[in-house]
């Protein structure tokens, strides 16, 4: 693909794909793919599933809770749905970035490991690791490379697969308190992915990326979401690399954790990033048609509205999307899982503008981007 630029190079994202593995697991089914039975483990589930509100979820297991793909197919499946969209493949692609919280593998990276088996010619490879805001940091270097006039075309990819983490073999002869239980019943699977050009798609309305915005504040917190680490703050001989493996599993270090205890510090530090944003008019409330917000359950999603409407009476939180409760938590593919399918459903129209959110609460990151919808070049101009 031989293509000019030019110098006002802005970014689009014209296809959209995602995958969701199985079909979808509801409430009742969970125990049969993760195990945890007993009647203890029974009522910490159903206590946290009626919290987080998510009715089903999919998971790359079978009936007896075996995996049946790898999270590189995850991600290469939703690729290829975003290729399929958009009318190309994957010798089109001049850059790929992927985000995951966790790969398969741990050399080399997950990019590596999704280029090898999507194929396509030689590109630029990006690894985003973290946890749910990877997906739009990947989003961000995507879209930076093609405003740069580096790439013509850039795809985006994130990808979980959680569910090998939340077997019951992990949970076995462990102290598994709330911190763990939080997140085994309620992160699933699933990649989402968007393909990202300098010019809108020539005969389909396009989403234009007007910014992306990306802040930690770890320098304020300690860690709040961890996996190979036997405590909030790490020393030398206190994670995973430091001991056998045999003694780290022993020891829980490979069960994920959630300190439940300060998720509400999330919710408020969230809320005045989002006020930042108002501020320095980067979002105008007024004119904001949608907002796409990941966030891990309704209960966070309670907390943010209620301060949100004390703070900025005027947002209307009915323009808020969200597929948490049939799709799941699927981590750093979850932004692009929803917005595929509120972008699919003709939930957008031309001159509407859009607000992806994503809160993560690793050790406290946040993670916007502002989109346009505009319509195809031939059609710009014309009555919406």
């Amino acid at each position: 693909m031989v293509v000019s630029m030019g110098s006002t190079a802005t970014a689009y994202l014209t296809g959209f794909g995602r995958y969701l593995p199985g079909e979808p697991v509801d409430n009742d089914g969970i125990a049969s793919r993760l195990g945890g039975d007993d009647p203890v483990t029974e009522r910490i589930r159903r206590r946290i599933l009626d919290a987080n509100g998510i009715r089903q979820r999919h998971y790359a297991l079978d009936e007896h809770g075996e995996p049946t793909e790898l999270n590189e197919e995850l991600a290469v499946k939703a690729l290829r749905a975003a290729f399929d969209d958009r009318g190309i493949d994957a010798a089109d692609v001049r850059m790929l970035a992927c985000a995951t919280t966790m790969g398969d593998v741990l050399v080399p990276g997950f990019a590596s490991m999704v280029h090898g088996r999507l194929g396509g010619g030689p590109m630029q490879l990006l690894s985003a690791s973290g946890v749910c805001a990877s997906g739009l940091a990947a989003l961000d270097a995507a879209v930076s490379k093609v405003r740069l006039g580096d790439h013509p075309l850039v795809a985006v990819v994130g990808s979980e697969l959680s569910s090998r983490s939340l077997r019951q073999r992990r949970f076995d002869d462990i102290r598994a308190g709330m911190d763990s239980h939080f997140l085994r019943w309620m992160l699933s699977d699933g990649a989402g992915a968007v393909v990202v050009e300098f010019q809108p798609h020539p005969s389909k309305p396009s989403l234009r990326v007007d910014w992306v915005r990306q802040v930690s504040l770890a320098h304020e917190h300690d860690v709040c979401m961890r996996a190979g680490m036997d405590g909030i703050e790490p020393g030398v001989g206190h994670t995973w690399q430091d001991v056998g493996v045999a003694e780290a599993e022993a020891g829980g270090m490979f069960v994920l954790r959630q300190d439940v205890t300060v998720l509400d510090e999330l919710a408020e530090a969230g809320i005045e990033q989002f006020e930042q944003l108002v501020d320095i008019g980067l979002v105008d409330v007024h004119h904001l048609d949608h907002v796409v917000c990941h966030y891990s359950t309704n209960a966070f999603r309670d907390a943010a509205f209620d301060g949100l409407r004390r703070r900025i009476p005027s947002l209307d939180t009915e323009k808020w999307y969200s597929n948490l409760e049939t799709r799941g938590n699927t981590g750093s593919a979850s932004i692009f899982i929803a917005l595929e399918e509120a972008w699919s459903t003709g939930r957008f129209r031309p001159g509407e503008t859009i607000l992806l959110a994503v809160p993560e609460s690793g050790r406290f990151s946040f993670a916007f981007a502002h989109l346009t919808v505009v319509a195809p070049p031939d059609q710009q101009g014309a009555p919406t």
